[in-house]
């Protein structure tokens, strides 16, 4: 571990920049569940939709009327790509690292997707269809950030 301006850093882990969600009435409760570890995503109550990242009204349906729903925290990779160029040079030490898009559970099938730090892995394993949990890091006293890990034995994806 080095500890750089940016904090300390970690081989693999894209370090939490920002210290304060600068949330508005929109995301709010999405950041109020962060900092007690749960995972939570905006459902539309007319049609079902899930809006995330959370929109004024619903891209489907049009509604304004949201329910926030609890969801289990684990998920699919999407997509993602391993990051071997640091984009600062104190980065140099995290790379390569991954950033990926993880297609939540809970969220109908083709639901909501998250662009997170898929921390705890080798870079070089790392393949679409890879199942993963949330883990939480609390960066200061109010935020919470979102990463994944890999849950190892429950992968769909083919090896090759």
């Amino acid at each position: 571990m080095t500890t750089s301006e940016f904090g300390e850093l970690t081989k693999g882990v894209f370090p939490s920049i920002l210290r304060d969600t600068y949330a508005d009435p929109k995301t709010q409760p999405f950041w109020d569940a962060a900092w007690e570890d749960r995972l939570v995503a905006p459902k539309c109550t007319s049609c079902g939709t899930f809006r995330l990242p959370p929109s004024a009204y619903c891209f489907n349906c049009r509604s304004r009327d949201v329910q926030w729903v609890d969801l289990p925290g684990t998920g699919t990779i999407y997509s993602f790509t391993v990051v071997r160029h640091p984009l600062h040079p104190d980065f140099a030490v995290i790379c390569p690292y991954v950033s990926g898009v993880v297609e939540l559970d809970g969220t109908q099938g083709a639901g909501a997707r998250m662009l997170v730090n898929i921390i705890d892995c080798d870079p070089e394993t790392v393949r679409i269809g890879d199942k993963v949990q949330i883990v939480w890091e609390h960066v200061g006293d109010e935020m919470s950030t979102p990463r994944f890990r890999p849950i190892h034995g429950a992968s769909k994806a083919r090896r090759r």
